[in-house]
């Protein structure tokens, strides 16, 4: 007699869980239908999001910690996206203002402490071989001092290769309005970069 093997549960990283868990615990309703949409979307949008985040902050501890944040914001506040298909949108969007508060206040993160047990498991990538490069670095420290919105267009057009319409919903801004913020920051970019 055969018996098929049920795939085992996918697990959620402990400490998102456990962030999960307090929010619980502090009379927050987080279903466990949201908990599931959480881990196919962690699966699905988690290396991606630190590659993105970690164009903004400075280490990959504090991307993997801004990463974090966002998908515990999306466990609390499922309920406010419209479509399953604009999670991801909502969860980048989430990422980009949580990188660029973490800059703005100067928020400390875990990287004051040992990494051990990082549940975001980035191996070396296109982003940290990105800033391996002196030339990378100089655009990176460009893109990093262009304005707000100029930054999010490009970092979401030239690094997560996203559409201009993607890049619209997940900024919730227009189409027109994201071509003209990547026109003044291939301009301001290609200015910086041939002064240098």
């Amino acid at each position: 007699m055969y018996v098929l093997a049920t795939p085992a549960p996918v697990q959620l990283p402990t400490r998102l869980q456990m962030a999960i868990a307090a929010a619980r615990m502090q009379g927050e309703a987080i279903d466990a239908d949201v908990e599931k949409l959480v881990v196919e979307l962690f699966q699905a949008e988690g290396r991606s999001l630190v590659r993105l985040a970690r164009l903004f902050v400075d280490d990959r501890d504090a991307a993997e910690d801004v990463v974090q944040e966002a998908f515990l914001r999306l466990a609390r506040h499922a309920g406010r996206i419209d479509s399953i298909d604009r999670a991801p949108a909502y969860l980048r969007s989430i990422v980009l203002n949580l990188a660029r508060d973490h800059n703005r206040r100067g928020l400390v993160s875990l990287r004051h402490h040992a990494p051990r047990g990082r549940e975001i498991d980035v191996d070396i990538d296109n982003g940290d071989e990105l800033v391996r490069s002196e030339e990378h670095r100089r655009v990176l420290t460009a893109v990093r001092g262009l304005p707000a919105r100029q930054r999010d267009c490009i970092a979401l057009r030239y690094f997560e290769e996203l559409s201009i319409d993607q890049i619209a919903a997940t900024l919730g801004i227009s189409v027109n309005s994201v071509k003209t913020h990547l026109q003044r920051a291939m301009v301001a970019l290609d200015r910086e970069l041939v002064e240098r």
